[in-house]
């Protein structure tokens, strides 16, 4: 399987828990979260505050938080793919954690 590799190269907040983001190959995505921000990894993130404390890994070109989560470029370069199993994903995590 071929998997692609895309860089962060930057990133701007554009509203409330919406970034756009700014990639090697020249493109762009503009993504809001709120709709994954939930369970145990992601819902720390629901904290506006928390979520606003995203940063640009030097190291590995993706956005990372303060509590250890961070999402695949390829996934944020792609978003409209995986958007939809992101938030299904998310969703069926906030059940486990409320079990």
């Amino acid at each position: 399987m071929n998997h692609p590799i895309y860089r962060i190269i930057k990133f701007e907040k554009v509203k409330a828990f919406t970034l756009r983001i700014f990639f090697d190959d020249e493109t762009m995505q503009t993504i809001d979260f709120r709709p994954i921000l939930h369970g145990a990894f992601y819902g720390a993130l629901a904290d506006e505050a928390i979520f606003n404390q995203v940063v640009l890994d030097s190291e590995i070109h993706t956005l990372v938080w303060p509590n250890g989560a961070d999402f695949d470029p390829a996934t944020l370069h792609d978003w409209p793919r995986y958007e939809k199993s992101m938030i299904e994903l998310s969703k069926k995590s906030a059940e486990t954690v409320e079990i």
